[in-house]
């Protein structure tokens, strides 16, 4: 397991369009959420120790956040041919195991993480109304033991979203194993 760190995405870049099917058999795009005041991309796997340490926070944020106009998209770049677990069929078990309440969706072409500068898993995003990106760093400082978290750094990103005020910009990195990136010839 190639432990790695997101990289340094400058604040105020615009989201990046994308389209890509979903665990629900739809096919989304970045436009589905235009209503929402803030919109957090996390580039996700099944099988990263990372991921699998934090999903539980994902999915207790959403449910924080959803009466505020808050929207988690969890998107999965991993070659699911070499790392079946990561496969579409592999998703949809591991939603419905960890009862996953924001959408799903597979980049299987791998693009949309390359265009994001994915480097890790989880790598977090979160964009203002407009889709310009505000935070881009850890979800807390502690992944092992949520019981120990000191700072709710993804948490507390969205509150200042949400009060109409930035996110403070030194933010640090999030860290996980690296994309599993397929075989170009």
């Amino acid at each position: 397991m190639a432990l790695l760190k997101s990289i340094n995405v400058r604040l105020g870049t615009k989201a990046i369009d994308f389209c890509l099917k979903g665990i629900d058999g739809e096919t989304h795009s970045l436009a589905e959420y235009d209503d929402k005041d803030v919109l957090v991309i996390v580039i996700m796997c099944n099988h990263c120790p990372y991921v699998q340490a934090v999903d539980d926070r994902l999915v207790q944020l959403q449910e924080k956040f959803v009466e505020r106009n808050v929207q988690l998209v969890g998107i999965n770049p991993n070659d699911g041919v070499k790392y079946p677990e990561d496969n579409f069929e592999g998703m949809v078990k591991r939603a419905k195991e960890k009862g996953y309440n924001f959408p799903y969706l597979r980049d299987e072409d791998q693009s949309v993480a390359k265009k994001y500068q994915a480097q890790c898993t989880p790598d977090i995003y979160v964009y203002n109304k407009e889709r310009e990106l505000c935070y881009h760093g850890q979800i807390d400082d502690n992944w092992q033991h949520p019981e120990k978290v000191t700072s709710h750094d993804l948490h507390d990103a969205i509150q200042t979203l949400l009060e109409g005020r930035k996110p403070n910009s030194n933010q640090y990195p999030s860290m996980g194993c690296s994309i599993k990136w397929k075989e170009t010839l």
